[in-house]
């Protein structure tokens, strides 16, 4: 559910494209589109930290409340969040319209609850197949994740999204079949040895190759 501190203030950009972009990353701000309700796109930005910050404590699927320009309350929810592939730094983001009661359809990531039984007493390997479940559900009634409890998972075993505890009002947008988790056997230390590159002794650089004075 959203709370209080899911707040965020946007501004609305007067350029568009690469360098008003830029521009705005440069002052510390994420650029951004503001969409839906049948309303024109927005160009918009705000502030990187509290962005950032809002992303940490699970702001992701909240409803957010917003004002834009200092002025016009809304609420939102965050559709697409674009990183800088090599420094992780958000560097885009679009917020899309809803109404507090209004459905929409998201994607919840799944957390695993506990030690499956065979990874814990029989050396098994759990393989998490779906990461994030497909979801209908009131904007104000997302939790930041969905829990999945593994821990009677056996050999051989899987759980099924349809297995999974819903929160209420929420609506799974996939098959009840489809399989989250699988507890696979144990590997044998020759498939263990085909899963682990083995990297040539020449390759591995020395103590000396890796200090400054021989760089």
């Amino acid at each position: 559910m959203a709370t209080k501190n899911d707040t965020i203030a946007v501004t609305t950009r007067a350029k568009t494209g690469t360098t008003s972009a830029t521009a705005s990353r440069r002052t510390g701000h994420v650029p951004g589109v503001l969409f839906g309700h049948g309303s024109p796109p927005v160009p918009i930005e705000f502030d990187a930290k509290a962005f950032d910050e809002l992303l940490h404590r699970g702001g992701r699927n909240h409803l957010l409340e917003i004002t834009l320009d200092g002025a016009t309350r809304d609420t939102a929810l965050i559709r697409e969040v674009q990183r800088d592939p090599l420094t992780r730094r958000v560097i885009h983001a679009d917020l899309q319209r809803v109404s507090a009661n209004e459905e929409i359809s998201t994607e919840l990531s799944l957390v695993t609850v506990g030690v499956p039984d065979g990874v814990k007493n029989n050396g098994g390997v759990m393989d998490v197949i779906l990461h994030a479940v497909p979801v209908t559900g009131p904007a104000n009634a997302l939790p930041d994740a969905l829990e999945a409890d593994v821990a009677h998972l056996g050999i051989g075993d899987h759980l099924t999204a349809g297995e999974l505890k819903l929160p209420p009002g929420i609506k799974l947008d996939v098959d009840a079949s489809t399989v989250l988790v699988a507890i696979a056997a144990p590997r044998t230390e020759a498939e263990a040895a085909e899963l682990s590159p083995s990297v040539p002794a020449a390759e591995v650089p020395t103590v000396a190759e890796s200090t400054p004075e021989n760089s």
